[in-house]
């Protein structure tokens, strides 16, 4: 396995993780449909994070995974807020 997919899969994992314990800590009950929806926002968003790559190419995996972690932890709160918003636009 090249050192770039082991990065990506780095941050897949993380963001999976992130996402779940979010749900864990919420007062949602939780289902398996929650729990895969969660695993999945957390790992794609995470999986931005591959973007900073292009401009820091020799960027260490530690470092790395800490910002997909970020950037994984602030888009899928953005994104959810967003599908929120346009679920309730779409409702009414």
């Amino acid at each position: 396995m090249q050192e770039s997919e082991k990065g990506l899969m780095a941050l897949l994992i993380v963001g999976a993780a992130i996402g779940l314990s979010k749900l864990l800590v919420s007062e949602e009950k939780i289902t398996v449909r929650l729990a895969v929806g969660r695993s999945i926002m957390g790992g794609a968003t995470s999986a931005v994070a591959g973007v900073v790559l292009t401009r820091v190419p020799d960027m260490p995996l530690p470092a790395l995974v800490g910002v997909g972690a970020a950037i994984g932890i602030l888009g899928a709160q953005y994104l959810e807020a967003w599908l929120k918003q346009r679920a309730d636009k779409i409702g009414s």
